[in-house]
C-alpha cells in the first residue's frame, strides 16, 4: 500500500509539472527595437511606444519586449541578425535595412489624416541666425549620422543652400540623437541644432527649459513618417497577423485613444499596413547624395575639436 501510495504522489506531481508547462506561451514575446530618438532613455522613446504595443497585445493576443538600441546602426544589425523581431525606425534605418534584404514595412502612422514629418534646423532667438547661409562659420549638432531627420534631411538642406558642411561650418557636433543636439543647443554648446519637429514639439510638450526660446532656421520637404519595420524572416501568417492587429488596433475594443501612439509620443490618428513602399524613393534619393566620401569628411571634421 505503501508503494501504491507513492506511486501516485509521483503520478500527481508529473501531472502537475506538466500542467504547468502547457500553461505557458507556446511562443516567446516579439522582439521590439526601437531607435533612440530621444536619447535611448527608458523614459523616452520607450514610454512613446508602450502604449501602442499594449494596445496591439490586448486586442491581437501578441506578447511584445521592448527595447531601445544604442545607436540607429545598431537596429539594423539587430534585424538581420536575428534578435529583433520588429522595429520602429527612420525613413533611412529602413532603407538601409531593406537593401540589406532582412527587413520590410509593417505600419506607418497616419496623424491628422497624412504620413509625414519635418526635419529642421533650428537657433535660438538672441542668435543672428535666420537663414541657411547665416550657419557659416557656426557649430552646429547634429543627431545620428544614420538618422533621417537629424542628420540626412539637415545635410542635404545645406547642400541645396550652397553651404559645404565641411568647408563652411566651423564644427560639427554628433550627439546621437535629437534630444542630446537640442540640449547642446538649449545649453549654447552649438550654434545652431538638426532635429526633427516631432522632437521639438515634444521638448515644448513637456517644459523643457528654454525650448521655447528657439526660432526655426529652415523646415525641410516633408519626409515619410518613421515607419514600424518588420523582419523579411518572419512567417507569411505571422506578418499578416501584425498588419491586421496594427491597422484595426486605433478602432479595436477597450483601446484608448491616447495608447495610439507615434514618433516622440504624440497621439495618432491610426496606423496604415497598406502604405506604398516607393513613398520612401524620395528619402532614398537624398541618401544617395551623401556619398561615402562626404560622410567620411563629416565624421573626420565632427571629431575635431
Amino acid at each position: 500500500m505503501m508503494r501504491i501510495g507513492l506511486a501516485f504522489v509521483a503520478l500527481a506531481a508529473l501531472v502537475g509539472l506538466s500542467a504547468c508547462a502547457g500553461s505557458k506561451p507556446d511562443t516567446p514575446p516579439l522582439k521590439v527595437l526601437l531607435i533612440p530618438a530621444d536619447g535611448g532613455t527608458e523614459s523616452g522613446t520607450l514610454a512613446d511606444y508602450r502604449p501602442l504595443f499594449a494596445a496591439v497585445g490586448k486586442s491581437a493576443g501578441l506578447d511584445f519586449d521592448l527595447k531601445v538600441a544604442q545607436s540607429y546602426g545598431a537596429v539594423v544589425e539587430a534585424m538581420c541578425n536575428g534578435t529583433a523581431d520588429i522595429a520602429f525606425v527612420g525613413p533611412v534605418t529602413y532603407l538601409q535595412a531593406k537593401q540589406r534584404g532582412c527587413a520590410e514595412l509593417l505600419a506607418v502612422a497616419v496623424k491628422h489624416g497624412q504620413s509625414v514629418y519635418y526635419a529642421g534646423l533650428f537657433a535660438r532667438k538672441d542668435a543672428p541666425i535666420h537663414t541657411i547661409g547665416d550657419l557659416r562659420g557656426r557649430d552646429v549638432a547634429f543627431g545620428d549620422v544614420n538618422s533621417t531627420s537629424s542628420f540626412v534631411f539637415p545635410m542635404v538642406m545645406l547642400l541645396d543652400a550652397g553651404v559645404d558642411p565641411v568647408k563652411d561650418l566651423r564644427a560639427i557636433r554628433l550627439t546621437g540623437s535629437h534630444a542630446n543636439s537640442l540640449a547642446a543647443l538649449l545649453e549654447r554648446r552649438v550654434d545652431a541644432a538638426a532635429l526633427s519637429f516631432d522632437s521639438y514639439e515634444k521638448a515644448v510638450r513637456e517644459g523643457v527649459p528654454g525650448a521655447t526660446e528657439v526660432a526655426v532656421v529652415a523646415r525641410s520637404e516633408p519626409i515619410p513618417y518613421p515607419p514600424l519595420i518588420m523582419a523579411s524572416r518572419l512567417s507569411p501568417a505571422l506578418k499578416d497577423k501584425l498588419r491586421k492587429a496594427l491597422e484595426a488596433v486605433a478602432k479595436a475594443p477597450g483601446i484608448k485613444p491616447e495608447m495610439i501612439r507615434g514618433y516622440g509620443g504624440a497621439q495618432v490618428d491610426g496606423y496604415n499596413a497598406h502604405f506604398p513602399a516607393e513613398r520612401f524613393d524620395g528619402a532614398a534619393a537624398k541618401m544617395a547624395l551623401l556619398s561615402d566620401a562626404l560622410k567620411g569628411e563629416i565624421l573626420k571634421k565632427s571629431s575635431e575639436r
